[in-house]
């Protein structure tokens, strides 16, 4: 790795330039710790952009813009919502436009925030590009600088922000940054992954991220806290969605099929759980598992978001704790790889698993999955990301600039309620292909 100084932005930059790794990076010194930002309250000039505006959700004229990606932030408190000419921030509860950059320079295709502070990370998207998408811009919006910027040879496909990591996904390479200096420390090879699935745990105590595996259906995990990697084969077809809980232990997966969402103790790859979402084929859009690690939301191209019930439980959770569920779940147990008994618990009888159960030896598989316990019909036909709120409620935030909030009776489950509709951008679909983060 050869090193040499370009520019100043605070102090001195930096570019790490690295040949075999197609990339170049340019990094200010001495970036602030994520815990001493500043909150997405102001209105600083946005330096590089004809224009500016902040308004209600839904307000000012939204006929000319396209919506191209919908991401949650980490604690899924608000989300990012990248357009083709700038980028907005909604509050989840209560609902409101916070922030937003009008831009007549261009869109962004990838928007993503660490937590609710004023660092994002930007990528270029639409056919007005504010940015190539091959770069990744690291934005401090509270001093309207660039702190970080990443150019590659191929198209970015996801980045993923943490307290301490910068994950940049491509088709069929993930690198991973420390964020105080943006220096690599990981290169990671996968499969063929235009989704850019990747998932980073925002536990204080736990660094796990998982993604595609480089064989068909499988999934690898890092445990770089641990310095411990684990491949779980998930699937027999490819990698369609996954999540993980927000200490990175659990881990739900779907396949190109559409039909099975299987759950994983990230620690040993042990299956926990299966749940099916129907019979036929579909494509999973969002997998959401709530912070007590009690539910399963999946949304799909079939207009349906299912509830599940999880049978996994985490040793000395405290459900009613609202500060230590937005923390996740703990990993006390967890001090050795075989200590999974206690993420098992008998199931409860919640989910609609079949009667006919005890006849799986001679019955197709499907008779002994656990069914969907609670059940939404969206009435548009979009892309939707789905999270949980507090209590029993769940989020659905569509690429039409839909917003929905339902909950559901943890008794006896059945169809959702709706509680709260929004049009958060008055706008149609892009006829490019979003990204859904």
């Amino acid at each position: 790795m050869c090193v040499r100084y370009i520019r100043h932005i605070y102090n001195r930059l930096i570019c790490l330039v690295c040949p075999h790794m197609s990339s170049q990076v340019s990094a200010s010194r001495g970036l602030h710790s994520p815990d001493k930002l500043g909150t997405f309250e102001s209105s600083h000039p946005w330096q590089l952009s004809a224009s500016t505006g902040q308004g209600e959700a839904g307000s000012g004229d939204d006929q000319d813009i396209r919506l191209l990606s919908v991401s949650w932030n980490q604690d899924f408190g608000c989300f990012a919502a990248g357009t083709s000419n700038g980028f907005r921030i909604f509050n989840c509860d209560p609902f409101k436009e916070t922030f937003r950059r009008d831009l007549k320079s261009g869109g962004f295709g990838i928007v993503e925030m660490l937590f609710r502070c004023n660092i994002l990370a930007l990528v270029g998207g639409g056919s007005n590009a504010h940015y190539p998408p091959n770069k990744v811009m690291i934005w401090d919006d509270h001093r309207s600088h660039c702190i970080g910027e990443f150019a590659f040879r191929s198209d970015v496909r996801a980045v993923k922000l943490g307290k301490d990591y910068i994950v940049i996904v491509l088709e069929r390479k993930i690198y991973v940054y420390n964020f105080t200096d943006l220096k690599l420390l990981h290169q990671i090879e996968t499969q063929s992954n235009p989704k850019g699935l990747c998932c980073l745990s925002h536990h204080a105590n736990t660094s796990v991220l998982a993604c595609p595996g480089v064989h068909q259906g499988h999934v690898r995990v890092e445990h770089f806290g641990l310095k411990v990697t684990r491949l779980i084969s998930a699937h027999d077809s490819h990698i369609s969605c996954m999540a993980l809980t927000m200490d990175g232990i659990i881990l739900a997966t779907a396949s190109m099929k559409g039909t099975l969402i299987r759950i994983f103790n990230t620690m040993d790859g042990t299956r926990l759980q299966e749940v099916r979402r129907g019979l036929d084929k579909a494509d999973i859009y969002s997998i959401a598992l709530s912070p007590n690690v009690q539910w399963l939301a999946v949304s799909s191209d079939k207009g349906t978001v299912h509830i599940f019930s999880l049978r996994v439980r985490v040793a000395g959770e405290d459900a009613s704790n609202e500060q230590r569920s937005l923390e996740g779940p703990r990993m006390d147990h967890q001090n050795s790889s075989s200590s999974i008994d206690p993420l098992i618990q008998t199931n409860t009888g919640s989910n609609a698993s079949s009667s006919l159960s005890f006849m799986k030896g001679i019955l197709p598989k499907y008779f002994s999955s656990e069914w969907s316990f609670a059940q939404f019909h969206l009435p548009e036909v979009t892309r939707y990301i789905v999270a949980f709120g507090a209590q029993n409620t769940v989020m659905m935030v569509g690429l039409d600039g839909s917003f929905y909030r339902c909950s559901f009776d943890q008794v006896d489950g059945g169809q959702m309620l709706q509680k709260e509709y929004f049009r958060f951008i008055k706008a149609g679909l892009t006829p490019l292909r979003p990204s859904v983060a």
